[in-house]
């Protein structure tokens, strides 16, 4: 049982088992101590966000068949892709009958990243996931349809085919 209620995350968890007396804790350690007391899932919860990069997993936003791809090679820069930039992607699982299959070599689009992205207005933009729309090596779409939010920068990036497919524009 004590092994249980030490393993929470959460302040509000720990503040209550420090309340519930010092013997979960050890004799020595105050119920304070057991509040500032450090813990693996702080420094989980604070995960730092950064470019897209190899082996980097994404969800697939459209309906060309695939799921999830990883990240072959960012097609901008040496330090990865942000939204709006093309990646090269294995597709890691897919649907059964899709247009592509698992194990194929495909081109996207970034359209949804868990990094900041600055805007001019001086607002920041950021998602909760990593996500792309497949592309042929032309740019042009292979899905029909685009599920989600997408960012309006992808104006500025010239792919248009994107946002007038979009449900919803940030």
């Amino acid at each position: 049982m004590a092994a249980f209620l030490r393993s929470k995350c959460s302040s509000v968890g720990r503040t209550l088992i420090g309340s519930l007396g010092n013997n979960l804790y050890g004799a020595t350690s105050s119920s304070v101590e057991a509040v500032t007391r450090p813990s693996h899932c702080d420094a989980i919860s604070q995960q730092i966000r950064t470019f897209i990069q190899m082996r980097t997993n994404l969800k697939v936003v459209d309906n060309s068949g695939a799921k999830r791809v990883m990240c072959i090679q960012a097609k901008r820069g040496k330090y990865g892709a942000r939204l709006g930039d093309m990646i090269i992607g294995s597709v890691k699982e897919a649907q059964p009958r899709g247009k592509v299959k698992k194990g194929d070599v495909v081109y996207g689009v970034v359209v949804r990243a868990a990094m900041k992205k600055g805007r001019s207005d001086g607002s920041e933009v950021q998602f909760d996931d990593n996500a792309i729309v497949l592309v042929n090596n032309k740019g042009e779409l292979i899905g029909t349809r685009v599920f989600g939010p997408v960012p309006h920068e992808l104006r500025k990036k010239k792919h248009l085919k994107i946002l007038a497919l979009a449900e919803h524009i940030v």
